[in-house]
C-alpha cells in the first residue's frame, strides 16, 4: 500500500496514511482514461447550433432571370449558397453529443486518475480544513504553505466555509467525494483531499 504524509493548514507534516490499493494502486488504464475525458467534455455540449439549408430559407422561388442570352450565369434561385441571403451548403444542424460509458468503465478510470496522482507525488492529504470564517485571503494562505498553485482540492461535507473562501481563486476548484471526476483531477496540477475525504473516497470506490 502507498503511504503519503499527512500534512496541516500551516504545511507541516503531521503524519502519514496508508492509502488503499484498490483505488489509489490500480494500474493505470490511460485509453479509459481519456475515453472518460473525451465523453465528459462531450457531455458538455449543447447540440443546439443551427443554419438554414437553401431548401429553408425564405423566397428563391422564382428563377432570377431565363436560362439564357443575358449574359450572366444560368441561376435556378436566389437563396442558393452563392447568393448573398442564400443558405448554408452543409449547415449543422441540432444533434446530440453524449457519449455513454458504463458505470465500471467509470470507475476504472477515476481510480486510474487518482492512482496517477498519487504515482506522481501530486496528491496531498490535509489533516483537515475546517474554517469559522469565510476568508479567501486565509485559504490562499493554506495553498502556499502546502505550495500549491493549481489545485483540486477534495472536502467533506463539513467544510462549507471552506468552499466559500475558495470559490474566488481562479485556479482553485472545490469538489465533494461524489462530484469529482477525471476531467478535473487531470486538469489541475494537483489534487488536495482532506483526510476525511479520503477515507470517504475509499470507502465509495473501493
Amino acid at each position: 500500500m502507498a503511504n503519503v504524509s499527512v500534512y496541516n493548514i500551516e504545511g507541516n507534516e503531521v503524519g502519514t496514511l496508508e492509502l488503499n490499493d484498490s483505488v489509489f494502486g490500480v494500474e493505470v488504464n490511460e485509453h479509459l482514461v481519456h475515453l472518460a475525458v473525451v465523453a465528459q467534455l462531450a457531455n458538455k455540449r449543447q447540440g443546439t447550433q443551427k443554419a438554414k439549408t437553401r431548401s429553408e430559407v425564405s423566397g428563391g422561388g422564382r428563377k432570377p432571370w431565363r436560362q439564357k442570352g443575358t449574359g450572366h450565369a444560368r441561376q435556378g434561385s436566389t437563396r442558393s449558397p452563392q447568393w448573398t441571403g442564400g443558405g448554408v451548403v452543409f449547415a449543422p444542424t441540432p444533434r446530440d453529443y453524449t457519449i455513454r460509458l458504463n458505470k465500471k468503465e467509470k470507475r476504472a478510470a477515476l481510480k486510474s486518475a487518482l492512482t496517477s496522482r498519487v504515482n506522481e507525488n501530486k496528491f496531498i492529504v490535509v489533516d483537515a480544513m475546517n474554517f469559522d470564517e469565510i476568508k479567501t485571503k486565509k485559504f490562499q494562505s493554506v495553498m502556499n504553505n502546502l505550495k500549491v498553485n493549481k489545485a483540486l482540492v477534495v472536502l467533506d461535507d463539513t467544510c462549507g466555509n471552506t468552499v466559500l473562501s475558495a470559490r474566488n481563486i481562479p485556479t482553485v476548484k472545490t469538489a465533494s467525494v461524489n462530484t469529482i471526476n477525471v476531467y478535473d483531477i487531470l486538469k489541475y496540477n494537483t489534487v488536495v483531499a482532506t483526510k476525511a475525504a479520503v477515507a470517504s473516497i475509499e470507502e465509495v470506490y473501493a
